[in-house]
């Protein structure tokens, strides 16, 4: 039986993805599972993976039971709906920064009456049958997800407004970029850029949303996303899986008493 991300996050008490920024064939879908990841967030915003590589993904995660999430280029970008037709269960939008900028982007991704997403042709997620558009409807909004990634200082002065939109089910920090913005570069562990982690995530607590972050490293995780009650933690990518292991294989192994 599958069990979609929204039911995860609502049963569990924190949810872990993993992120595929580069490897695009189905091969990350059973490393995701494998591993034990709630979800795979394929990053078309970075890198090489393409639209044709995203719903070739979703449709692998879909018949594997994982839930899985696009991440696209920003709040404009052409695909915010298109990839949520191909098969994703929700998408991520970087670089949000107002209350207008949420209300455009659940107003392309959601159905009627919240939105006024197009009505698409057969659906990955409805195994390509084609029920009445009422129920169709119904169905895909259960389990659809909007994504709102905040990676800026104007985006942290309007969370509050950003959360207060219907639709918008998660608030996630876009860590570094986060910091960059604010003038601190490399540098999540500032003071600053954790008082803004904190006022994003009291924004989503105040209006009932996830909160949720990614790119943040894991000795941060206590102050920057356990403490500030986060249910959604994109713990890595698929490089930084590869080469942290290697890494830590080829040390291990070369020390002297190996």
């Amino acid at each position: 039986m599958r069990t979609t991300l929204r039911q995860r996050l609502r049963l569990q008490p924190l949810c872990l993805g993993l992120a595929a920024c580069v490897m695009r064939s189905p091969e990350i879908v059973t490393v995701t599972r494998s591993c034990g990841f709630d979800c795979l967030l394929i990053d078309t915003e970075h890198g090489p993976i393409g639209i044709g590589d995203a719903a070739s993904l979703c449709v692998t995660a879909w018949e594997a039971g994982l839930p899985s999430l696009v991440r696209v280029g920003g709040p404009t970008h052409p695909d915010l709906a298109r990839v949520l037709d191909c098969g994703a269960e929700g998408v991520v939008v970087p670089h949000v920064e107002t209350a207008e900028e949420a209300r455009l982007i659940v107003e392309k991704c959601r159905f009627q009456p919240v939105g006024r997403r197009s009505l698409p042709s057969p659906l990955v997620r409805l195994g390509f049958r084609v029920p009445p558009a009422a129920e169709m409807m119904r169905r895909i909004e259960e389990e659809t997800l909007v994504v709102l990634m905040i990676e800026s200082a104007r985006g942290v002065a309007n969370a509050e407004a950003i959360a207060a939109v219907p639709g918008v089910d998660v608030l996630m920090v876009g860590a570094n970029d986060l910091a960059a913005d604010m003038g601190h570069v490399g540098a999540v562990d500032h003071p600053e850029v954790l008082a803004a982690f904190a006022a994003i995530a009291r924004a989503a607590h105040a209006h009932g949303k996830v909160f949720s972050v990614i790119g943040v490293a894991e000795a941060l995780l206590p102050s920057h996303a356990h403490g500030l009650g986060t249910k959604l933690i994109i713990a890595t990518n698929d490089i930084n899986l590869l080469i942290d292991g290697g890494l830590a294989t080829v040390a291990r192994l070369s020390a002297p008493d190996a």
